[in-house]
This record gives C-alpha cells, sequence and structure tokens, in this order.
C-alpha cells in the first residue's frame, strides 16, 4: 500500500515541508517531474480552442505553479539556512532548471494572448476587484518577459536569465565562503579589553569547539559587530574591519572574488532592459513599482540627502572632537566609528548597549511582542509543533479570537557557519481558497543573533522540545508570558540588543504582511503582488512599536535579576534613539544612490568601474569617506543576490510611509485597537489586491508626507536648532 514514507517529500503538499526527510538527491527528481507535469498542462490549455475563463484557464496554472514553488521553495529556504556542499550543487545544478522554465512562461505568446483574451472577454467585468488585478498584472509581466520579443532575441533573454540566476548564486555562495574563511584566535586575554563578559564567553566557546586556544572571532554579526563597538584595541578593530570591508574581493582567495561577477551582473541587467525596450535597468525595475522614474529616484534621495546633511555634519563633528579630547585619536577612521560612537553614547545619555541588552532576553521580548500583536489584531499567538531544520528553531500558530487558524510561522533566529547573513522573512504556503477551503498562510522568519551561551537558565515548570526519531518538532513556550524553557540544555536565554529587537520586529512586520492577508486568489496574497518600494511599509511600520514605554516595559526584564526595564534607563534610549541619525540617513541614501545610478547612468566594463561610481555617489552624499581599500558592493547581497537591484530606494521609500502611517497611531494611542484594526483591514489584509498608494490613502485618508519621517528621525530644521 503507498504511504507519504515512500514519497519524494518535495512532493508531498499535504501540509508543512518535511524538512528532516529532504536530502540533496531528493531535490532534481521532484522538480524535474514537476516541470514536465506543468509544460504538459500548458500545452493542453493553449490547445484548448474554447474562450479562456478563470476557472478553466487561470486556476489549473495557478496550481501547477503553486506546488512548483512549493516545491522549490524548502530547497532554496535550506541553501540559505543549512548550506552544505551537497545541497549546494544540487541547487545551483536544478536552478538553471527553475529560471528556464520562468523565463519560458513569461515569453509564452500564445499564453499572453490567452491573458489578452481572458481581459477583453465578458467574464472580466463580473470578476472581483483580485482578479482583475491578477489579471493586469499578468499582462504586464508578459510584456516585461519578452512575450512580444522576436524569437532570435527570445534566445538570447532566456540566456540572460539563466546567467543571471547562475550568477547571483555564485555572489551569494562566494560572500558566505569568504566571511566563514576568516577566523581570528586571539590568546592574550589583555587584547581583549572592552569587550563584554557575553561576548568574550561565546569567542571563548567558539575557541574550544574549533580545538583552539583563547578567544575566536568570526566576521558574522553577533562576533564582528561587538568587537567594532566595545573592543578598546584599535589594532584589533583595524583588523577585523580590514577582513570584514573586503570579503568576496580581490584581496582574498581569488575563488571567492565577486569582482567580475558584479561587472557580468549589471552588463546583463542592462542588455535586458534594452532588448524589453527601456532605457536601462532601473527603468525595467521601476516598471512594476511605485517610483515612476529613476530621476524622480535620484531626485527622492538628493532632496533627502539635503534635508539630512547638516545634521550628519553636526554628528561628525561632534564624534571628531569627542575621539580626539576623550580617547586619544587625533584621526578618526572607519574602524574608530562605532567604537567612538558608543563611547560618546555612553557619555552623553549614561548607558550603554550592553546595559540595555541585558534587559532584553528572549524569553520576554517574543512574549512581549506577540502581546502587541493580540492587542492591535485581536489575535493569539501560541507555540505549536512541525518538523524543522535545526533544533533551535520554533513554530507558532496565530489563532483568532475564536480560536480559528489564522496563519503559522517558523522562527531561526540564531546565527551558525550554514546560515547566511542578515535578516529576512519568506513565504511557505500563501494564503488562497481552494477545493476544501482556505489554505492557511505559513512564514519563515530568520535572523543572525547569538545564541544563547553557557549557564544556568531560570527553572522551567515546561517539558523539553519533543524528538521523534529524526524529525525534530520545537515546541516552544515563547508564546506564553511564562516562557522558561527555551534552552533545556541549561543555557541562559540569548539576549539582544535593541538594535536586534527592532530587526525582529521588522522582519515579524513583514511576516503579518503574509500572514494577515484575507485575500483569497494567490498571485495577489500577502506580500504577492505588492509593490516592491511599498513591501516594507508593514516592516518598518512595526520598529516604531520598539520605542513606546507601554510595549517596552512588556518585553524586557533583567536576564540575572529579573528586575523591569527602569523607567531612567529607557527614557535615556528614548533620548538616544536618534543619535547620529544624520549619519546613517546619509548612509542608506548612498547605497540607494549608488544602486539606482548603477543601474540607470553607468555602462559596465567601460571606463568607469562600479567602485569608481561608488566614490563620485559618495563625493556627493557622504560626509565620512571610507579608507581606499573598502569594497562595499562585493557584499552588497541585497542588490546583487537579492531583490533589491535598481529598488534598494525602496526602504527609504517605504519608510515615508511607514513612519506617516504610525502617525495616525500616535494620534489616537499607539496601543488603540481601533486603528490597529483599520491598519490590519486597509494594509495588511488587502497584500497586492490593490495598488499600494490606494491601500495607503485609504488608512490614512490622504496621500503621505515627508515630515512625519523626518520628524521620526530627528531631522527637521527644528532638532538642528535645539542642538
Amino acid at each position: 500500500m503507498f504511504s507519504l514514507d515512500d514519497m519524494n517529500p518535495l512532493l508531498d503538499f499535504t501540509g508543512l515541508p518535511r524538512f528532516a526527510e529532504i536530502k540533496p538527491e531528493h531535490v532534481a527528481p521532484a522538480i524535474e517531474q514537476l516541470l514536465a507535469e506543468n509544460r504538459a498542462l500548458i500545452a493542453r490549455l493553449l490547445s484548448d480552442g474554447t474562450p479562456p475563463t478563470w476557472q478553466d484557464f487561470v486556476a489549473p496554472m495557478e496550481d501547477a505553479n503553486e506546488r512548483l514553488s512549493r516545491a522549490w521553495g524548502p530547497v532554496g529556504h535550506l541553501n540559505a539556512v543549512m548550506n552544505s556542499p551537497e545541497l549546494r550543487e544540487a541547487y545551483n545544478a536544478t536552478l538553471p532548471k527553475i529560471t528556464q522554465y520562468y523565463a519560458e512562461l513569461g515569453q509564452n505568446l500564445a499564453l499572453f494572448d490567452k491573458f489578452k483574451a481572458l481581459h477583453s472577454s465578458p467574464e472580466f467585468a463580473g470578476l472581483g476587484a483580485a482578479r482583475k488585478k491578477i489579471i493586469e498584472n499578468e499582462l504586464r509581466d508578459f510584456r516585461l518577459g519578452g512575450a512580444e520579443l522576436p524569437n532570435a532575441q527570445k534566445a538570447r533573454y532566456l540566456q540572460i536569465q539563466e546567467r543571471l540566476a547562475e550568477l547571483s548564486s555564485r555572489f551569494s555562495d562566494n560572500l558566505l565562503d569568504a566571511t566563514n574563511d576568516f577566523t581570528l584566535v586571539v590568546e592574550n586575554k589583555d587584547e581583549l579589553s572592552g569587550l563584554p563578559d557575553d561576548v568574550l564567553q561565546a569567542a571563548r566557546e567558539a575557541a574550544q569547539a574549533a580545538g583552539k586556544p583563547g578567544w575566536l572571532f568570526t566576521l558574522k554579526a553577533p562576533s564582528f559587530m561587538p568587537v567594532m563597538q566595545y573592543a578598546d584595541s584599535r589594532k584589533l578593530r583595524e583588523q577585523m574591519y580590514r577582513a570584514y570591508s573586503t570579503r568576496a574581493s580581490e584581496f582574498g582567495k581569488p575563488e571567492f572574488d565577486n569582482t567580475a561577477l558584479m561587472d557580468e551582473i549589471v552588463k546583463l541587467r542592462g542588455e535586458e532592459a534594452r532588448l524589453l525596450g527601456f532605457a536601462n535597468y532601473g527603468e525595467l525595475s521601476l516598471a512594476s513599482k511605485m517610483a515612476n522614474s529613476p530621476q524622480q529616484v535620484v531626485e527622492f534621495m538628493r532632496e533627502l540627502a539635503q534635508r539630512a546633511r547638516p545634521f550628519a555634519e553636526r554628528d561628525l563633528a561632534e564624534l571628531r572632537a569627542f575621539a580626539r579630547d576623550r580617547l586619544g585619536l587625533p584621526e578618526l577612521l572607519s574602524w574608530d566609528m562605532s567604537y567612538a560612537g558608543e563611547k560618546l553614547r555612553e557619555q552623553r545619555y549614561a548607558f550603554s548597549e550592553q546595559e540595555v541588552k541585558q534587559y532584553f532576553p528572549e524569553d520576554a521580548v517574543l512574549p512581549g511582542m506577540f502581546k502587541l500583536i493580540e492587542t492591535l489584531y485581536g489575535l493569539q499567538i501560541k507555540a505549536s509543533a512541525a518538523p524543522v531544520w535545526h533544533q533551535d528553531v520554533r513554530f507558532f500558530d496565530i489563532r483568532n479570537q475564536q480560536d480559528q487558524l489564522v496563519g503559522q510561522f517558523y522562527l531561526d533566529l540564531y546565527a551558525r557557519d550554514s546560515k547566511r547573513g542578515g535578516a529576512w522573512m519568506d513565504d511557505v504556503i500563501a494564503r488562497r481558497r481552494t477545493g476544501s477551503g482556505i489554505q492557511t498562510p505559513v512564514a519563515y522568519l530568520n535572523c543572525n543573533f547569538s545564541p544563547p551561551v553557557g549557564g544556568a537558565t531560570v527553572s522551567s515548570d515546561q517539558g523539553p522540545a519533543q524528538r521523534d526519531g529524526s524529525v525534530r518538532e520545537s515546541v516552544a513556550a515563547a508564546a506564553s508570558m511564562n516562557v522558561k524553557n527555551l534552552h533545556p540544555d541549561g543555557r541562559r536565554p540569548a539576549t539582544f540588543t535593541h538594535d536586534e529587537v527592532i530587526t525582529l520586529f521588522h522582519e515579524f512586520g513583514h511576516g503579518l504582511h503574509h500572514l494577515l492577508t484575507e485575500v483569497e486568489d494567490l498571485a495577489v496574497s500577502g506580500i504577492n503582488g505588492v509593490e516592491w518600494d511599498a513591501v516594507e511599509l508593514p516592516s518598518q511600520f512595526m520598529e516604531n512599536f520598539c520605542w513606546e514605554w507601554d510595549v517596552v516595559m512588556g518585553m524586557s526584564r533583567n536576564v540575572d535579576s529579573g528586575l523591569p526595564l527602569p523607567r531612567a534607563l529607557f527614557d535615556k534610549m528614548l533620548a538616544a534613539k536618534n543619535f547620529q541619525s544624520g549619519l546613517q540617513t546619509l548612509r542608506q541614501i548612498e547605497f540607494s544612490m549608488f544602486d539606482m545610478l548603477m543601474h540607470s547612468n553607468f555602462e559596465a566594463g567601460g571606463a568607469k568601474s562600479i567602485l569608481q561610481l561608488l566614490d563620485e555617489v559618495r563625493a556627493e552624499v557622504a560626509v565620512l569617506i571610507p579608507p581606499a581599500f573598502q569594497r562595499f558592493p562585493h557584499s552588497f547581497s541585497h542588490i546583487f543576490s537579492g531583490g533589491y537591484a535598481a529598488g534598494y530606494y525602496s526602504y527609504k521609500w517605504a519608510e515615508v510611509l511607514s513612519a506617516d502611517a504610525y502617525s495616525l497611531f500616535e494620534e489616537n494611542g499607539v496601543l488603540n485597537p481601533d486603528v490597529g484594526a483599520r491598519f490590519r483591514s486597509e494594509i495588511l489584509a488587502m497584500g497586492g489586491s490593490r495598488g499600494a498608494m490606494q491601500s495607503f490613502t485609504a488608512f490614512r485618508g490622504r496621500e503621505p508626507d515627508m515630515d512625519a519621517l523626518l520628524r521620526h528621525n530627528g531631522l527637521l530644521e527644528t532638532s538642528l536648532d535645539e542642538k
């Protein structure tokens, strides 16, 4: 008799992914089978001479492509979070086949004609708004996918797509390998003066695990950042900075060098755009975004830079004077910035990030964040069980007040060698209506925080995580206010900096956008179909709550004493909220302008190099120029291996939207459930079923205003005068 155990786990769509059973050898057979089935389906649909309808034409393709997505999604996810040579090989061998399939779809003129016929049919007028939007998006995407190109140009377009997918994957692999390749062992503790005890303990445990004496440091954020922020040794800071800022460049191993990859990626993107009739890739990228043109984006950035520059100049002058007078540093160099900034913050506001970190243990932060969601949206977040890919991963249900399941999510918080850097949300399953009812949406939430270190944890009346054979099922109690058993192996709970708490809220905002949608059609459900420069609105919106006392006091307690965060310390944090915000704003503008200009006003492989373009942008925007050896573009994965090419400006663009949206909460009470319900219904629930500006104005009652962002960041003229 047939059983699920006999099935390739990637072909099981009855529930959640069977992570513990997925092996590299499953990848190619599953994907090849699904691609063959999908191509056969498309051939049948195109051979049908009857007029296309939603039910007979769109729905079958949606079903087929969802199966492919649900098989490939766990492969890409595992490649990002549990990377191994075998899995990487299977992923990279199969990626061209996936790329080719979607490029073929986008170029299929017969499919395009079917969608045009459906758009012109009597049925179209009677469709709901979501389905109309899907068909309109399809028509746009066929044009952007080269469906109207002559056959010879279609072939070239397909070659470009396959090559770009390969190059982007190699860029990401090189960065991960270069990051993992560097370790620094320090045997003399005197050289580690200034580093916090928990950082030293983690470094000691890392050295012991590697069979080394002393303390071992890496370029992963939980190890690298504290060195830059706290290490008194300028030599140590410089050594780590040089290694970090030259990753995947000509200064390291040749096999990890991303230089040639970047040139080829930018060149191919330009060729792709010209094939499709655009002047440059920036124009192509913006064809499906809110912004109208590269020029509009650059002007937006330049206006923001002009508003922020006086504050950045003041920030830098203060920091230089402090470094000279208090730290004995006559010249402030790049590897001094975080260190001097932390010392100045401590002196000015009488607290350190390390002090604050002790008040944000994981087993207080998670329940506090969940409580906020329950208050705003009338939901419940409860620990649940599912097969996971690592023992530290946990799984949760989101339920409504009637205890009905709304969504589910995985939480993978800690850094490890097999996991790419950064923080991100991705979808596992999207909400849609099927023949058996509403499909529950599921999301991945990934961060790279410091894991728990040795030491006793608070006692618990909860049992340890369940383990069923090779399948690990994490049953965390973090959804209750009494979470004590996150680490039954005896480790203290992980503690987060306030910046890490903000990162967690940011990714959870993305997750809520995916999980709280009420749209029932896949292509515009959750984050699907949302303009890329608006997709950061819900995530950046969530960050604001990390600065509200009523929220913070409910998610903080001292990891050792159990005492709550003192209000006086929170007030200092609040006073320091916009510390050096001018410098931080210009840094984001620098990255955004570089990205857009590289994709709209630059010829890869020409007289000017990518690094020279970045130098020009810095000359215009930056107030502090990094050393000549710095190779920032070589690790700029957002635009070279992520989805932000000619779109990095989205962070600032959406920040205008999110700050202005949050101002309605400020006007009516930040924990106001009525405003929360309105945000949920007009922003989160709508997904991509209507334009982002339409959703924003439906919530806010007007178009966005930049002043809310400037006020939140302390970048209004009155703020400068007050200093």
